[in-house]
């Protein structure tokens, strides 16, 4: 008790004495989750879509293996990006690895199963009918996905909270591909995790705390929009 009081006072003071370091590391955690995301939603609605809409062969095994990257370890997806972006290898000349840019190719590599799955999920279990009514309205194939995605929308943006979601605590692909450099690529998740190397327990869970206020504001953000999209 005595330590997450600790932790409660230390989070306080460092938000109310404006800490630049946890400042710039809450904008920096904030700025490589939101891109991830977004790169993950304009890549995973539209395959999530074009799997659920299609009729092509090999249509249930892509299914198949979005739905098994759902489940994919963070490391290993860390893993497979320092691999092209280590300097001796396929994409060492971009000099990404130890980058904020290769932490966003990591954890959209995370993010974008979730999003394709939840997706196509979510427009698969649209009843048959409507997509029988938007057919006889003599639809063409661009107002017909655009007429199915809009009645999709609400598990659309579920799928979009569920990319968040993923990355957002993520941590193994962070400090692989990212180095954890401090000014550079450490986000909250890897500061707590070097706190906690170095015994600051309380500095430790008070970046946690900032983390979880950032994901409740986050998350109240989503619900917000779902609650409109709900209503309309």
């Amino acid at each position: 008790m005595d330590l997450l009081l600790e932790a409660l006072r230390e989070a306080v003071r460092l938000l109310r004495t404006g800490d630049g370091d946890v400042y710039s590391i809450t904008l920096r955690t904030a700025l490589i989750t939101g891109a991830s995301t977004l790169v993950a939603a304009l890549v995973g609605l539209p395959v999530g879509l074009g799997i659920a809409l299609g009729r092509f062969p090999g249509q249930r095994v892509l299914l198949a293996i979005a739905n098994a990257g759902t489940g994919m370890p963070p490391v290993v997806a860390g893993l497979f990006v320092a691999i092209l972006l280590w300097r001796s290898g396929p994409l060492g000349a971009l000099g990404l690895i130890y980058t904020p840019w290769a932490m966003v190719i990591a954890q959209a590599l995370i993010a974008t199963p979730l999003v394709v799955s939840f997706a196509a999920a979510g427009v698969m279990a649209l009843p048959p009918s409507l997509h029988l009514q938007v057919r006889a309205m003599g639809a063409g194939a661009a107002s017909y996905v655009w007429l199915i995605a809009r009645e999709a929308r609400l598990a659309l943006l579920v799928a979009v909270m569920a990319g968040f979601g993923g990355v957002v605590s993520e941590v193994g692909a962070a400090m692989m591909v990212g180095g954890n450099l401090s000014g550079e690529t450490r986000v909250l998740t890897t500061a707590a995790v070097l706190e906690v190397n170095r015994g600051n327990f309380g500095t430790a869970l008070a970046l946690g705390l900032i983390l979880l206020m950032l994901v409740v504001l986050v998350s109240a953000a989503l619900t917000t929009a779902q609650a409109r999209v709900r209503r309309r």
